[in-house]
């Protein structure tokens, strides 16, 4: 190979530093799918092996499927986040269209105020939501689990940056044909946004199936549990964790999210990009 074709000492530096920081990002999903595989007496051996020499995984997944309503938990997942989702571009999308499209006083600092409600943490807001919700009667219900969310300042903040790469000839075309405002937003810019949309509904699904801290808050009854609040059935104060279930159990609830992330992950990268082409 001639010294022309050879990679630029950038260009490794920059795979490597992926490489690096991919690895180290895989490191506690390695070890989560070797101990949900392992028996109680190899876990907590000094030294690591990926492999078990006594396979355990088959008594670890059983239990962490029959010990707790698993199942339900992640089907309470599936409801909360696809509620949130939802209701999340109900109302994301028309917000957005009007910081990007209409000409109206006050617009930027509007849009300047949704840029500071991204820079605060949701934790910051736990106390004032959780009296809200008391006076509102929704505690311990699916709808304390949602409301808090719909209204996604990330959400708002991308379909802006999106519905500013499509022209304003559009929108003027379909004003010509008598649509809505509303008609606009929902016939013609969410579907040109399709990319958006999906990633915006791969991080808002990703955040909230693993949501721990307001469902720990929000929610008592067992059967409206999400998954993370679900898997804490495993621990017990008195005998110890049981890390072999409970690593199944983590195992079968990230799954679900790795393979929509995997399946959904073209239109991920360009929902991201497409908002930076402006």
């Amino acid at each position: 190979m001639s010294i022309s074709k050879l990679a630029p000492p950038s260009a490794i530096f920059r795979h490597a530093a992926l490489l690096i920081t991919g690895a180290l990002i895989l490191i506690p999903f390695v070890w989560m799918v070797s101990l949900s595989i392992k028996p109680p007496g190899e876990i907590f051996r000094a030294s690591f092996s990926f492999w078990p020499q006594q396979f355990y995984g088959i008594e670890n997944y059983t239990k962490a499927l029959t010990s707790s309503p698993l199942p339900r938990f992640m089907l309470n997942g599936v409801i909360v986040c696809a509620a949130i989702l939802a209701l999340q571009i109900a109302v994301c999308a028309p917000a957005a269209y009007a910081l990007a499209k209409l000409n109206f006083p006050s617009r930027n600092l509007l849009f300047a105020l949704v840029l500071i409600a991204l820079l605060l943490p949701h934790e910051v807001l736990a106390l004032p939501l959780f009296i809200v919700g008391y006076k509102l009667g929704i505690l311990n219900t699916y709808a304390a689990l949602v409301f808090p969310y719909v209204v996604s300042p990330f959400g708002i903040f991308l379909f802006r940056q999106f519905f500013k790469t499509i022209p304003d000839d559009v929108v003027h075309a379909a004003r010509l044909d008598g649509l809505s405002e509303l008609a606009i937003v929902w016939k013609i810019m969410v579907p040109m946004a399709l990319p958006a949309t999906i990633a915006f509904g791969i991080f808002s699904v990703v955040s909230h199936w693993n949501s721990l801290f307001w469902p720990l808050i929000a929610v008592r009854d067992p059967s409206l549990m999400p998954p993370p609040l679900g898997i804490l059935i495993f621990k017990n104060e008195e005998a110890g964790n049981d890390y072999g279930p409970l690593m199944a159990a983590a195992t079968l609830v990230v799954a679900p999210l790795i393979i929509a992330f995997l399946a959904a992950q073209r239109w991920f990268v360009e929902g991201l990009t497409g908002g930076a082409v402006k």
